[in-house]
């Protein structure tokens, strides 16, 4: 019983862990690289009809273009709305509207552009690794709770953290090397 109980805990603790790392590659995704992306649009909100509706459920994306990103409303009416979110978001984008589809093009970074996003992107995944710390300071909570309750031994406690030390350990080494390639790829000319 009191080892189901730990699994629990761990087992919780995993995909806790895995979400937090799911998070900070969305993260990423939304800091722009001078090539097309449509994850750096998808989430924004838009005022349709009076309702605020993320972008990816009014329009398709494509990308023709390594530098240019083609949105296509569902509903032509949307246009104007889409265009002025994409405006007021202060993505450094202009957007085109041909009445049928919306274009983005996206400029070549300047290197002192390219710099802030990587700080930016630093930012974001050291907040990733404090909420990895979070998650096992969580973890140790349940699991000093379940010493109490449940009278495990310290040993059996102490076998548990070190295993979720290391899990931390490789999930912060994780977001580094995502960190890694997203620099690299910031700082690609």
């Amino acid at each position: 019983m009191e080892n189901e109980l730990v699994e629990l805990v761990m087992e919780d603790t995993r995909e806790r862990m895995a979400r937090a790392i799911e998070h900070v590659k969305n993260e990423f995704a939304t800091v722009r690289t001078g090539r097309a992306n449509s994850a750096l649009v998808e989430h924004l909100p838009i005022d349709y009809y009076g309702t605020e509706t993320p972008l990816r459920q009014l329009a398709n994306f494509s990308v023709p273009e390594p530098r240019l990103l083609v949105i296509s409303p569902f509903d032509k009416g949307a246009m104007a709305a889409i265009e002025k979110a994409i405006t007021n978001a202060n993505l450094g984008l202009n957007p085109s509207n041909d009445g049928q589809v919306i274009r983005l093009t996206f400029p070549t970074l300047t290197e002192e552009r390219r710099r802030d996003f990587v700080k930016l992107v630093r930012t974001k995944a050291e907040e990733g690794k404090v909420a990895l710390r979070g998650v096992r300071r969580h973890a140790r909570q349940e699991l000093e709770a379940l010493e109490k309750d449940q009278g495990l031994s310290s040993d059996e406690i102490e076998r548990v953290e070190k295993v979720l030390d290391k899990m931390t350990q490789d999930e912060v080494a994780a977001v580094d090397v995502l960190l890694h390639h997203k620099e690299q790829e910031l700082l690609e000319v």
